[in-house]
């Protein structure tokens, strides 16, 4: 598993971020911004891509695939797996993105309309398909290389389509997850328009709660068949068992409790469990009224009463909400929750809004014991995406 977020480069310090409540949110810098009112997000502000990246291939390379080919080195390194284990058309790279790379179209946009010369090579940089392409190229794959796109579903979708693949033996292994760089000025004032950022903190399920906090990073994890990690003697972190996608058909913007719920039921079929065998909810949490409220119904609907035993929380007053990465790094929290049968708790909720009746874990980790979690995605357009993992044996 590999991780880039704000809480620092690398799963182990995401996790304990997440572990201990320890929030990567803080004041950010706009260049070029003109009347942006929000000035807080969740960014990666330690990092230098030219100690990471050699300098040919930064040449091309956005901030969001930047990201995306250090996690997706870690991953590798993490799984154990030989770089000529990864050569050849059985092996896939699918990541999920929900803009690509806007920093470099902001940059190339404000250049343009101002009469500067821009980026040469910002076709290549802003391609959404640009880090899974870069992916590809640093390791010899030559199996499936695709973008998943679909808002803040589609690092999960770009997993549970991984997933689907290796299972109809189209490929043993793929390099999987999601990439996103939006702090930029335009990009952060148009997400202000819509009025669901907040300029204070991420409170999910709260009252009082006014928004969502924008991050980035990329999260990037190995996905191999049984028969393909038994062969190279690697061992599993987790399994992978469900995942169940729906749309909701109804509206671009508002969310629907059937959509949300639909996809939930379809990761339970799919990993052939009863909703009684969740042990843990990483919830998508974003921390606008409307959204926590649907998602609180539709869980309620897939999991009736035993809903009120399960511990959840949202990771996104931690790591933000990072778009069409979120679903990436949420899981690879969630996975890490369920090696040291830990719930990490949700910070900043002042009360837990009663229309949003969930058995919230806060402040504080809590030791739990369970076999198996879930991880929720829901996006714009009505795109609804849901993985459950289960402990490795």
């Amino acid at each position: 598993m590999g991780a880039i977020s704000a809480t620092g480069i690398g799963i182990d310090a995401l996790w304990e971020a997440a572990r201990t409540g320890s929030s990567g949110v803080g004041p950010i810098v706009l260049e070029h911004a003109r009347g942006n009112r929000i000035h807080i997000g969740a960014a990666v502000s330690s990092f230098d891509p030219a100690v990471h990246i050699d300098e040919a291939s930064l040449r091309t390379c956005d901030r969001h695939a930047q990201f995306a080919v250090v996690a997706a080195r870690e991953a590798i390194a993490a799984a154990g797996l030989a770089p000529s284990q990864l050569l050849g058309n059985r092996t896939a790279v699918i990541l999920g993105t929900g803009a690509g790379g806007i920093g470099t179209l902001d940059d190339g946009c404000r250049a343009y309309y101002s009469g500067e010369r821009f980026d040469t090579f910002a076709v290549p940089r802003g391609m959404a398909s640009s880090a899974s392409c870069h992916l590809s190229i640093a390791h010899g794959i030559t199996g499936p290389t695709f973008a998943v796109t679909s808002a803040c579903a589609s690092a999960s979708q770009a997993i549970g389509i991984a997933a689907q693949l290796i299972r109809s033996g189209l490929i043993d292994r793929a390099i999987t997850g999601g990439a996103e760089a939006c702090l930029t000025p335009a990009t952060m004032r148009t997400w202000e328009y819509l009025r669901v950022l907040t300029a204070d903190a991420c409170r999910p399920f709260s009252v009082g709660r006014s928004g969502m906090v924008i991050g980035e990073g990329a999260g990037i994890c190995i996905l191999e068949s049984e028969d393909a990690l038994l062969a190279r003697g690697g061992r599993a972190q987790a399994w992978l068992s469900g995942f169940g996608t729906s749309s909701d058909a109804r509206d671009m913007v508002q969310p629907d409790v059937d959509g949300a719920a639909s996809a939930v039921s379809a990761a339970l079929t799919d990993a052939g469990l009863t909703p009684e065998a969740i042990g843990y909810i990483n919830a998508h949490g974003t921390g606008t009224v409307a959204n926590d409220i649907n998602e609180a119904l539709a869980l309620r609907a897939v999991f009736s009463d035993s809903l009120d035993t399960i511990p959840l929380s949202s990771s996104k007053p931690i790591i933000g909400h990072t778009l069409g990465a979120s679903g990436a790094l949420e899981l690879l929290i969630t996975i890490r929750a369920l090696q040291e049968q830990t719930i990490p708790p949700q910070i900043n909720c002042r009360g837990i809004d009663p229309k949003c009746a969930l058995n919230i874990q806060l402040d504080e980790p809590a030791g739990h014991s369970f076999d198996a979690a879930l991880s929720n995605s829901f996006a714009f357009g009505g795109i609804n995406a849901a993985l459950i993992v289960g402990r490795a044996n």
